[in-house]
């Protein structure tokens, strides 16, 4: 098979084709593909990915469930050693709660071999959760990362007082933008069959024919992802970036005062740096295999069968890696912050719940005795 003949159905726009084909809706549950792209290649799924993705997906739904669960009793429980922080770190434990409860649907989506069994409804909803938690998330961060600048750079270079970013205003503004960057997932996506070898097969996938047309939707299609990876990874990890790069010229300009404001904020830096790392480790793969995907469709990069293939096949475990970091969060907390670590241990010993307990016993038999 010549290049030429391979992109027939792929070049843009005109020989685009959404009639026949392959689905390549199993590869992304938050972003923009088309149902079925019309190629010559043979693509067979990798086989251990249809035990692996389901098993992967339950483990971050476990841990994610207890982890994110106990990172907001134990704030809930310690209102008076609440810092200004803790509102985003709220704010990213609810968005990585919201979306792991969808994580069973998608690990039943995958054991069955990319069958949707669930109905319209739930593929709009888990598709629109999963997409709020990958913006609610970043923009989480990315103000966790400007509330330090705020906390460490004016105040150890002016003295200036810090400006108020706590309260509701902040994080409302965030989940309002978030919500509303996710909304194509809810508008646009939609079950319908699968590949006409497997017609008995139900997909949810994303569907803009309604609005753009079969002529123009890949181009829809391209432009929907590039901007979702620009504000939902790119734009916000360069102002993190920045912020990191002030507060770190500061710190070592003015070490002697900063080791005077005390370990608070070095704790807090600390872990915050860590949340970013590890958002960007997380995340990174994904949208580099998305942006190759669409490079390689529109013919920018080298198009190939073998390399399609390739990327319809590695392109779940990019998911994964992402999906894992709605988990992973609560460990840096734990593992950086040593007063969160006191505060989970305190709050999982259970001693309040103890004392209530012995005083409601005691008051019982002292009823009892009378």
């Amino acid at each position: 098979m010549t290049h030429g003949q391979g992109l027939q159905a792929t070049s843009v726009p005109h020989n685009f084709s959404m009639d026949s084909g392959y689905d390549y809706n199993y590869m992304d549950n938050m972003s923009y593909y088309p149902q079925e792209i019309d190629t010559d290649c043979e693509y067979n799924v990798w086989t251990p990915t249809l035990v692996l993705m389901p098993t992967i997906y339950t483990l971050v739904f476990l841990l994610g469930i207890s982890g994110n669960g106990l990172v907001l009793w134990t704030i809930y429980r310690n209102p008076e050693k609440r810092r200004s922080a803790d509102t985003f770190i709220i704010s990213l434990a609810l968005a990585d709660l919201a979306f792991v409860v969808t994580l069973p649907l998608w690990a039943v989506h995958s054991a069955l071999n990319y069958h949707w069994p669930f109905g319209s409804l739930a593929c709009k909803l888990t598709s629109y959760l999963t997409s709020l938690n990958m913006y609610a998330s970043v923009f989480c961060l990315t103000c966790l990362s400007f509330d330090r600048y705020l906390a460490i750079v004016p105040s150890l270079s002016h003295g200036q007082p810090r400006s108020k970013i706590r309260g509701l205003v902040a994080p409302s503004m965030l989940w309002v933008l978030a919500a509303i960057l996710a909304l194509p997932m809810l508008v646009f996506r939609r079950t319908g069959p699968g590949q006409k070898q497997e017609a008995e097969k139900i997909s949810c996938f994303v569907d803009i024919t309604s609005v753009t047309g079969k002529a123009t939707e890949l181009h829809w299609m391209v432009s929907l992802s590039i901007l979702s990876t620009l504000l939902g990874f790119v734009a916000p990890f360069i102002v993190m970036l920045t912020c990191y790069f002030f507060i770190g010229r500061t710190i070592s300009s003015h070490f002697q005062k900063q080791r005077h404001e005390g370990p608070r904020k070095r704790r807090l830096l600390k872990i915050i740096t860590a949340l970013v790392a590890c958002f960007a480790a997380c995340w990174l793969p994904y949208h580099v295999v998305k942006t190759i995907y669409w490079l390689t469709l529109l013919e920018v990069l080298p198009w190939s069968c073998s390399f399609h293939v390739f990327l319809r096949n590695i392109h779940p475990y990019t998911n994964c890696v992402a999906f894992v970091n709605s988990c992973l969060n609560p460990f840096l907390y734990a593992f950086f912050d040593s007063r969160f670590r006191e505060q989970c241990l305190a709050v999982l010993s259970c001693r309040r719940l103890r004392l209530v307990l012995r005083t409601r016993c005691c008051a019982r038999l002292s009823f009892l005795e009378r």
